[in-house]
């Protein structure tokens, strides 16, 4: 029984770490990365002018009524 504790606890720590580790991971190929490809692709061939003039014309601007 004498360092039970101790044995336990590198055991816990080695184990936890490995386990944030391998969760940092997955969510950066599985979340991040996916994210930051959508953002570049919606940029890529975005149009604000385009996009303005389309929520005029919709009405949706209060501050630029549509013609």
């Amino acid at each position: 029984m004498r360092g039970l504790l101790a044995r336990r606890m590198k055991f816990h720590l080695l184990g936890a770490f490995l386990v944030s580790m391998g969760s940092a991971a997955l969510y950066k190929i599985g979340v991040a990365e996916p994210r930051k490809r959508a953002y570049e692709d919606f940029y890529r061939n975005y149009d604000p002018m385009k996009d303005f003039e389309a929520m005029k014309a919709a009405g949706v601007l209060e501050s630029a009524p549509p013609k």
